[in-house]
């Protein structure tokens, strides 16, 4: 390929790192300036450019916090509405105020992940020419060249990407490794959901050798990269989804047959929930607690989130790094407060989202157990995960006491914005509970974590065997084990005997949505689950607080309502894309 060529497609959306350490900040590169044989020099054993290029490919990878237009995801979602009254972009995406030409282009990912795809392709196409002098032993100890790493993990990167092209539109281009130039033909048309599928499981499991691991000595330079680890919790993810409803067996009404290859498999096969299975169990097994244990449950709960890997964080897999600051506490911590505590309350968690936490024994709160539900002390005896995920009334905040009823200090409903559910986020945060300001926190946007490798498996064993198996129970118990829920008299943690199958999917499905909630799965989940018309065919809902003289009451109230449509399981393809390529097959619809 000819150098001039390649400056045609280096122009395109090129930015690197100032240095090549992650902590460093991002910087526009003048890509004009710089060739390809400058980037992978074959005399630079250092391999700066090189890295940097690699570095700014990492970039790409999404961060939830407050991504979709100040918002996170899951306010799009069942869990939660954002405090914005002007049709903030999550709004938008809740109620389907998006079309293939007017899209929500801060989430829909169209353009972003494809190039993302094309940089993690040219370091595949080129890194081999660096001579980089270093080395580094992979997961089983076996010394390679740092070529062979770098190559690994831009294509993991390129299979994340697609992965997040995949979950949205279904199947999509599948480029391999040719970079396209300017006037070649691009009308190239969408690979199968299978086809998609099927790629982006032999890149994972032909990288695997070639990634270092989590017990990096290295760590605090190289954190953030892609290893085994991540490598086969994406593999995980990616073949939970696979079996999932939605796209195992074609239940979105489609107006071709073609239409049916692109966005799901033709005919359900029970054996691909074992293939999610067999994977988050080999996960487990060799990386997990049943292996080698260099991944595990963390102790405690919310250090998940803002602590790197270490003794304090054995459950951290894969994260997209952030800095030291206070923008979360800042973004969405409870409105009342100035100065260093400001909160502009942005995230309002719902009352379903509240309503599915468990009581302490770990049964629901409409279930009879040890604790019995008060509807006017709702916050009572309830699973510690409540309080590390939602700030409410009578919560301690920064030093006081929460009052987040009607004009209350931390809910002036005077004012132009105020929390309509009368809750607020507290997931991600600082410990802030005694201290009076906000202080500099890690912020890391976690990708994958053990506890959902755990979930992976239950849900997909479950989905294959008749009946729960014990395995399903010891999976659940240890989260909740961690999560502070009591063992109770039969060791189980409120989880009942001999449930049936459909019993579990039920314990299984809302065990994910409270572990992981904010963490972009349950907009996902109810997606692949195939259950958004059911979710939203009832309202959301939030908590009317009053407080008076001598008490205080609470009333449920609706706040939303939202109707799915069947069509919005998937995006559609950008109106951009269809209409330049005559290949290219819009989804059911749209």
């Amino acid at each position: 390929m000819k150098q001039s060529r390649y400056m045609l497609f280096m122009l395109v959306f090129v930015t690197v790192l100032a240095g090549s350490s992650c902590t460093d900040s991002y910087e526009n590169f003048p890509v004009d300036q710089f060739t390809i044989d400058y980037v992978f020099s074959t005399t630079d054993s250092m391999g700066v450019q090189a890295r940097n290029f690699l570095h700014s490919t990492y970039d790409l990878l999404p961060n939830g916090h407050n991504g979709i237009g100040g918002d996170y995801l899951d306010a799009a979602s069942d869990d939660a509405i954002s405090i914005k009254q002007k049709d903030p972009d999550v709004l938008k995406l809740a109620l389907g105020q998006y079309s293939a030409s007017n899209r929500i282009s801060s989430h829909m990912g169209w353009g972003r992940y494809y190039e993302g795809i094309r940089k993690a392709t040219i370091i595949v196409n080129n890194i081999d020419v660096v001579p980089f002098k270093s080395t580094f032993v992979n997961f089983d100890k076996e010394e390679k060249p740092l070529n062979a790493t770098i190559k690994a993990e831009a294509r993991f990167l390129r299979t994340f990407f697609y992965f997040e092209l995949v979950k949205r539109y279904g199947g999509v281009p599948l480029l391999g490794d040719v970079i396209y130039e300017l006037g070649d033909n691009m009308e190239i048309p969408r690979n199968t959901f299978e086809e998609c599928i099927n790629y982006m499981i032999d890149e994972l499991d032909d990288i695997q050798d070639d990634l270092r691991s989590v017990t990096m000595p290295d760590k605090d330079q190289n954190a953030h990269a892609a290893t085994k680890e991540a490598a086969m919790a994406l593999k995980s993810r990616i073949l939970l989804y696979a079996a999932s409803p939605l796209f195992n067996g074609q239940t979105i009404t489609t107006n071709s047959e073609e239409q049916n290859e692109l966005i799901g498999y033709l005919t359900y096969d029970v054996e691909r929930w074992n293939k999610a299975s067999v994977a988050a169990r080999e996960f487990i097994e060799v990386a997990g607690h049943l292996g080698n244990k260099s991944v595990n449950l963390a102790i405690n709960y919310n250090n998940v989130f803002i602590t790197f890997y270490g003794p304090a964080n054995p459950e951290m897999i894969f994260f997209r790094q952030g800095g030291q600051n206070k923008s979360i506490e800042t973004a969405n911590g409870p409105l009342g407060f100035s100065g260093n505590a400001l909160g502009n309350g942005r995230t309002n968690p719902t009352q379903n989202l509240v309503d599915a936490f468990l009581m302490k024994d770990g049964k629901t709160k409409d279930e009879a157990g040890k604790y019995v539900y008060d509807m006017q002390r709702p916050y009572l005896n309830r699973d510690p995960r409540l309080d590390l995920t939602v700030l409410r009334h009578g919560s301690n905040w920064l030093g006081r006491v929460l009052e987040t009823n009607q004009g209350g200090t931390n809910n002036p409903t005077s004012s132009a914005e105020y929390t309509r559910t009368s809750y607020y986020s507290r997931k991600f945060m600082g410990n802030f509970t005694a201290s009076v300001e906000y202080g500099n926190t890690y912020h890391l946007w976690v990708l994958f974590r053990y506890a959902e490798v755990l979930l992976n498996f239950a849900e997909a064993e479950n989905e294959y065997l008749s009946s729960p198996s014990q395995e399903i129970y010891d999976m659940l118990i240890a989260i909740r084990k961690r999560a502070g829920i009591e063992a109770g008299t039969d060791r189980l943690y409120g989880l009942k005997a001999n449930m049936s199958q459909k019993e579990m999917r039920e314990v299984i499905r809302n065990e994910r949505r409270i572990e992981m909630a904010f963490e972009e799965q349950r907009f996902w989940d109810i997606r692949r689950w195939r259950i958004a018309e059911e979710v939203f065919s009832t309202p959301l809902k939030g908590m009317s607080i009053v407080k008076n003289l001598s008490d205080v009451s609470y009333t449920e109230i609706d706040v939303l309502n939202v109707n799915f449509e069947e069509k919005r399981y998937l995006y559609p393809i950008p109106y951009s894309e269809v209409i330049k390529n005559s290949n290219m097959v819009q989804n059911p619809k749209w």
